[in-house]
C-alpha cells in the first residue's frame, strides 16, 4: 500500500468514526510537460494532501504542450469532461476566458485576508487578469536565455569571460564552433517552442509588437520583424544551424554536439542533471535587447474550470497552495522556472540563486518582462501554426534567402485570420 493510499484510508476511517458521511473530495488536475513538471507535482501532491486529507488530487496524463492543453480543454468543455483545474500557458488563458470556460478567481481572492502579504503582488495578479478580473494565477514564469557549452566556447578561441551580448557575436561564435568538427553544430535556436515564443522574443526585444493597439492590424511586419526574421535566416546561412526538431536540438546540446542553445530558463535544472560532468554549462542573457525592448514572459497559470461549488472550494485551496511562497519555491527548486510569488524569494530561496548562478540569469532579466502575446479571436491557435509554418520554410532551406518575402506572406496570412 502506498503512502497516499494509507493517508486516504486513515482519513476515510476518521470520517466513519466521527459519523461524518462526507467522503474526500476528488480534485482532477491536468498540467503540461510531464518531463519538466513530474517531480514538481509529485512533491506538491504529497505535501498538499498531507495538509488536506479530505481532498484527493488526481492527475490526468500531462498535456504535450500549451497548444495541446488549450485544444483539449475546448473540446472537453463541449463534452463536459473538463478537469477541475488546468495549468494553461500564460498566452492561452485568454481564449478560455473569451469562451466562458475559465472561472473568475475574484470571489475567492476577495475572501482572503492579507492576500498581498502572502506574496501575491499586483504584477503577479495582472498576468492572469482579463476584463478586469483575475482568471489565472501564475504558477511558473520563464524568460528566454542562452545556454553555452563552455568547453566548445574555449576550443573556438572565444573569451569565456565575455559571452555574446548581440546576435552578430552569437553568429560569429557559432560559425567558429561549427568549423571545429563536422559532428558539431554551432548553435540551436528553439524557434518551434510553443506559442511562437521565440518569434515574439526577438521582435519584442527591438520594441516591436505582434498587432496594432486595437488588435486589428498586423504589426510584426515592421522594421523589428524584418530584423528578427533576417537574423533568423542568418542562423542557417552563416552560423551552421541545422533544421532540428525541438527534441533533436535539445539532444544536440545535451550530448555536447552544439555550442549554444537558445531556450527557456525552465529547463536549467534538467539540463544540469542530464549534462552532469560531461562538459561545463553556463547560461547567459538573451542577446540584442535594445533600450526600450522587452522579452515575453513564458510559463503557465492555474485556471479553475469546475463550476461545482464544493469542488471550487477544494480547487481554491490547491491553487493557493501551489502558488504560495512554498509552492513557488518547489517549482524553482525542481525546474528552472522563476517563482512569481514574492514570498518564495524572500523566505525560501534567499541563498538559492547565489549558489546556482545558472538559475539567476533569467532573474536578472526580470525588468525586461512583458506579456506573452495571445492572438485574439477564434483563430488564435491557427495563427500560431501559420507563423510556425512560414518560419519552417526558412529553416528547411526552401526560402532561407527570402526572409523579406516570407515576412510579407506571413503577415498577409495572419491578417486574414484576425477578427473583423
Amino acid at each position: 500500500m502506498t503512502l497516499k493510499h494509507l493517508r486516504q484510508l486513515t482519513a476515510a476511517s476518521a470520517i466513519v468514526l466521527t459519523g461524518n458521511a462526507l467522503a474526500a473530495t476528488e480534485l482532477v488536475v491536468q498540467y503540461p510537460y510531464g518531463g519538466t513538471f513530474k517531480d514538481t507535482f509529485a512533491q506538491l501532491e504529497q505535501e498538499f494532501e498531507a495538509q488536506n486529507p479530505d481532498i484527493d488530487v488526481t492527475f490526468r496524463a500531462p498535456y504535450e504542450d500549451y497548444e495541446d492543453g488549450t485544444q483539449k480543454v475546448m473540446r472537453e468543455a463541449i463534452t463536459k469532461q473538463l478537469p477541475d483545474i488546468s495549468f494553461q500557458g500564460l498566452n492561452r488563458v485568454r481564449p478560455l476566458v473569451d469562451r466562458n470556460i475559465a472561472v473568475s478567481l475574484e470571489p475567492f481572492i476577495a475572501k482572503e485576508a492579507d492576500f498581498s502579504k502572502e506574496g501575491y503582488h499586483q504584477a503577479m495578479l495582472d498576468i492572469g487578469t482579463y476584463n478586469d478580473e483575475v482568471y489565472g494565477l501564475p504558477f511558473a514564469v520563464s524568460l528566454p536565455i542562452a545556454y553555452y557549452n563552455m568547453d566548445l566556447v574555449r576550443q573556438a578561441g572565444w573569451d569565456e569571460n565575455n559571452l555574446p551580448e548581440s546576435w552578430d557575436e552569437v553568429i560569429e561564435l557559432a560559425a567558429r564552433i561549427d568549423a571545429l568538427d563536422e559532428d558539431i553544430t554551432g548553435m540551436v535556436y528553439g524557434w518551434q517552442i510553443t506559442g511562437n515564443w521565440l518569434w515574439q522574443a526577438p521582435v519584442f526585444s527591438q520594441g516591436g509588437a505582434m498587432l496594432s493597439a486595437d488588435e486589428k492590424q498586423v504589426a510584426f511586419n515592421g522594421p523589428e520583424g524584418q530584423w528578427a526574421l533576417e537574423t533568423f535566416s542568418r542562423f542557417f546561412k552563416e552560423a551552421g544551424m541545422k533544421d532540428y526538431s525541438r527534441a533533436d536540438g535539445k539532444q544536440a546540446f545535451y550530448s555536447g554536439k552544439s555550442g549554444m542553445w537558445f531556450w527557456s530558463t525552465s529547463t536549467v535544472t534538467n539540463a544540469e542533471e542530464m549534462i552532469g560532468d560531461s562538459f561545463e554549462m553556463k547560461t547567459h542573457v538573451f542577446p540584442s535587447v535594445k533600450e526600450g525592448g522587452a522579452l515575453p514572459a513564458g510559463g503557465n497559470a492555474i485556471v479553475m474550470l469546475t463550476k461545482d461549488a464544493e469542488k471550487q472550494e477544494a480547487a481554491w485551496k490547491f491553487i493557493k497552495y501551489a502558488t504560495s511562497g512554498k509552492g513557488a519555491a518547489i517549482v524553482a527548486l525542481t525546474t528552472g522556472y522563476m517563482p512569481p510569488n514574492k514570498k518564495a524569494n524572500e523566505e525560501y530561496l534567499k541563498d538559492f540563486y547565489s549558489q546556482h548562478p545558472n538559475h539567476f540569469t533569467a532573474v536578472k532579466q526580470l525588468p525586461l518582462m512583458t506579456d506573452w502575446y495571445a492572438f485574439p479571436g477564434k483563430n488564435g491557435l491557427k495563427i500560431t501554426q501559420v507563423i510556425h509554418d512560414h518560419m519552417q520554410s526558412i529553416a528547411s532551406g526552401e526560402r532561407v534567402n527570402e526572409a523579406d518575402q516570407v515576412l510579407k506572406d506571413m503577415a498577409a496570412d495572419v491578417q486574414k485570420l484576425l477578427p473583423n
